[in-house]
């Protein structure tokens, strides 16, 4: 059975307290961010993150890029506190092949809209879809393509102003000339595009424009953008503002800009988008990379509260008492798997089955797949132990993997009664270390992950004496797994025949 029907959530719901309740005394209180450690209200990947309110409860989604289900749904009562509740699509839109990304939420009259970019089957161009839903829990029906604009349209913003639908988008960051935030009028049902665009800023600098989010204060349309380099090693994103007493423009820069720029332990901050409380207080979700964890754990979900005290915007960071990082473990022990699983979609199609306290792993990899099928977890540090114990025999891998993509991954199996590291590197797979091990009926594997990339590996009879398979490099270095624009993430990997599965007692993801 695949995956996909599996998809719920097992973690319990929490109650937190309200947002209409902050006080100076409260988690949300402003407190100088340069006097204490910052930390992610979303920890982990969660890059370009969107976030609405309705009534007492927020929702947010980020970008999923490349791994399947499609853009996670997450919700919270107090901004510091996320649960998991499900996914935009479980199942991928039948129009759209990659590149999922910047989803935005909007909600109105009853309907929830989620507003995304995917680049199409048919030429790879990126598009903004337009999926609806009663019930963000329940998932969302694909209304299809909503924008097509040259090419590539990405990054939508929708907001309604004096009753008109409008949407933004970033336009012509594949062209030979300025990129430009374009807006155009939506139809009142949000489902088509009306009239002729028109330009709300231009990037006559090169430097790169995107991540728009306008709000209107007092008559006046206050846009926030990123310029920059969103991803990698050597980004450079900030938060900028420019004001403008028409939606249409022309708006004007602050000259106070950045709004929010690197610090000492965050950098490249960026793409953020609005939410106001019940208290009326206006909130700002975006995302940085923590420079210790850095492309490991990829671009986390930060917030901060936009203060209105001057004549232009400031954004204080928050964070102090979100929720810290949590251990992760699977004991296989309900009916279905957890909902934090995903997986590459472009290269495998997990299917899965829990049985008895056992979860059997085998999948349809593609032919340019030399990794196999992984099942992962976002990593939310970069420094962590996984476990896990495989309790049967074949001639199938089966364990724990580093995967970056198909072609950048490492790990540590058994193939029958061998247990071997290897790693794919540059679409090239080779077996780092291999040695036989006496039958057993089960057989535990660990990896040792510091800093997101220096590895160790290490098998044990019975988890308690750990038996550690070195490469020739001692510590392996894994550095080259991160794609440019995701962290690699840790999980469960089988390779070989589907008649053959890969059958596992449990994972644990294990944190410092």
């Amino acid at each position: 059975m695949k995956l996909i029907f599996f998809l719920l959530f097992t973690l319990p719901f929490l109650a937190f307290s309200k947002p209409e309740s902050v006080s100076s005394a409260s988690p949300l209180a402003l407190v100088d961010s340069s006097q204490r450690r910052e930390n992610p209200v979303i920890p982990g990947d969660f890059a370009d993150p969107s976030i609405i309110r309705v009534g007492q409860t927020y929702y947010a989604t980020g970008t999923s890029s490349e791994w399947a289900p499609h853009f996670p749904v997450l919700q919270s009562t107090d901004l510091l506190h996320w649960q998991p509740i499900g996914y935009v699509f479980p199942k991928t839109p039948a129009w759209a092949a990659a590149s999922f990304w910047a989803p935005e939420l909007y909600y109105r009259k009853g309907t929830y809209f989620v507003y995304y970019v995917a680049r199409k089957k048919s030429d790879g161009v990126s598009c903004i879809g337009v999926a609806t839903s009663s019930n963000p829990a329940k998932g969302f029906t694909d209304r299809g393509i909503l924008l097509e604009f040259g090419k590539e349209a990405i990054d939508p913003f929708i907001i309604e102003d004096k009753g008109q639908l409008y949407i933004t988008w970033k336009a012509y960051g594949l062209d030979q000339r300025p990129i430009e935030i374009l807006g155009s009028r939506l139809s009142n049902d949000g489902l088509k595009v009306l009239g002729e665009p028109f330009t709300l800023l231009r990037d006559d600098k090169k430097e790169g424009l995107e991540g728009q989010a306008l709000i209107k204060r007092d008559n006046t349309y206050y846009l926030f953008y990123s310029p920059g380099n969103c991803c990698g090693r050597d980004c450079n994103y900030k938060v900028e503002v420019a004001r403008s007493a028409s939606l249409q423009g022309p708006y004007t820069r602050f000259e106070g800009n950045p709004l929010l720029a690197e610090t000492d332990e965050w950098k490249c901050t960026g793409h953020g988008t609005l939410v106001t409380s019940p208290a009326g207080k206006t909130y700002y979700l975006y995302h940085a990379y923590n420079k210790k964890d850095l492309v490991y754990t990829g671009r986390q979900g930060m917030l901060g509260e936009v203060v209105w005290d001057a004549e232009w915007p400031r954004i204080k960071p928050l964070g102090n008492e979100a929720e810290r990082v949590k251990n992760f473990r699977d004991d296989f022990s309900a009916t279905t798997v957890s909902g934090s699983w995903q997986w590459d979609f472009r290269h495998a199609t997990p299917e899965v089955k829990v049985s008895k306290g056992n979860l059997f792993l085998t999948g349809q990899s593609l032919a340019n797949n030399p990794s196999g099928t992984a099942l992962t977890i976002r990593p939310l540090l970069g420094d962590y132990t996984m476990t896990t114990e495989v309790v049967n025999q074949n001639a199938a891998l089966k364990g724990l993997v580093l995967y970056g993509d198909a072609g950048q991954a490492v790990g540590i199996g058994m193939q029958g009664n061998q247990v071997q590291v290897w790693e794919v590197k540059k679409d090239q797979r080779q077996i780092l270390r291999q040695e036989s091990i006496a039958s057993a009926k089960a057989v535990q594997l660990k990896m040792d992950v510091k800093d997101g990339s220096h590895i160790k590996f290490y098998w044990s009879p019975d988890g308690e004496k750990w038996n550690e398979l070195t490469t020739a490099a001692g510590v392996y270095d894994g550095s080259f797994l991160p794609p440019w624009d995701r962290s690699p993430r840790p999980g469960l990997l089988h390779q070989g025949a589907s008649g053959e599965p890969a059958v596992f007692s449990f994972f644990a993801l294990s944190y410092p």
